[in-house]
């Protein structure tokens, strides 16, 4: 099993056609067809399923898929060690991420890379989930955080061990600071600022049951410190994830977790099978090791 047509498979299994694999690999498409189907006839296995130009995997074509790319992979790490010294890894690494507990893993995860990578330059775009992963599809972001719930299908994902908990925020000097917990009786009656995507106010609809209803929802705001100047002005009650409200200064707001809890838990996530740059190929080989 050569690794050339190991390259040659993946490359076919991208692109999805013949045709466009072989003008990436640069040979041409009857060349590139004779040589996978001679593999085929090696392994003893039907790979594609070709359906005139549409091509997609049988199911022993995507374990081959999943098995190419640890083997690559392997090599690509193999040639580094012996090679003693890690070659200068310059570019940007563009993360999209909202404003959850999460992002102080991902500071972590950082530290780490930019001890081996100083010259990388990494960007941070805040912005909701649904935003971000309209980025990543266009490639203005490379790896995101994202809340649960989200679609994964398309990403290669961790689910990260990070928890938010679910708060309401008020000024200092409001009743409501004074109790331990929040509880939804506490809420009825009250203006309340609620997040906008549509996922998350169903979580929260779910803890309120049927007094969702009878909410008085005078603010929705697509990030949490929007919503708390709003609350420092005395015009509601922010429902959101801790996040980075636990950074405000608790003589202008504070925060009381919910009760019963009501937890969200995040994943760090990156296309599938995209070519990336070697910056975004090392990240994301760190963010991997770092829960190894």
């Amino acid at each position: 099993m050569e690794l050339r047509i190991l390259r040659y498979f993946l490359t076919v299994a991208k692109e999805q056609s013949f045709t466009k694999a072989a003008e990436q690999l640069h040979i041409t498409q009857p060349t590139l067809s004779r040589q996978l189907a001679a593999f085929e006839e090696e392994l003893g296995i039907v790979l594609f399923v070709r359906n005139g130009k549409s091509i997609t995997l049988t199911d022993e074509g995507i374990l081959l898929k999943r098995r190419a790319l640890e083997i690559l992979n392997l090599e690509e790490r193999t040639l580094e060690e012996l090679k003693g010294t890690e070659e200068v890894i310059e570019g940007t690494v563009t993360f999209g991420c909202g404003e959850f507990t999460a992002v102080e893993t991902l500071a972590k995860i950082c530290r780490r890379y930019k001890e081996k990578y100083p010259l990388v330059q990494i960007g941070i775009h805040t912005a909701t989930a649904d935003t971000i992963y309209e980025m990543m599809n266009k490639g203005l972001v490379d790896i995101a955080l994202f809340m649960e719930p989200v679609d994964t299908e398309g990403l290669d994902y961790i689910r990260m061990k990070d928890s938010d908990q679910w708060v309401v925020g008020m000024k200092p000097d409001d009743p409501l600071a004074d109790k331990q917990y929040i509880e939804k009786a506490d809420l009825l009656g009250k203006s309340l600022i609620l997040p906008e995507r549509v996922g998350v106010q169903s979580e929260l609809a779910n803890w309120f049951g049927k007094d969702f209803s009878k909410l008085d929802i005078s603010f929705i705001s697509n990030l949490g410190t929007n919503a708390g100047v709003m609350a420092a002005n005395g015009l509601g009650y922010p429902i959101s994830i801790e996040g980075a409200v636990k950074y405000w200064r608790e003589d202008i707001l504070v925060q009381r977790r919910l009760y019963p809890e009501i937890t969200a838990s995040s994943v760090i996530a990156w296309r599938r099978n995209i070519p990336y740059s070697q910056a975004v190929n090392k990240m994301i080989k760190e963010i991997n090791a770092f829960w190894a």
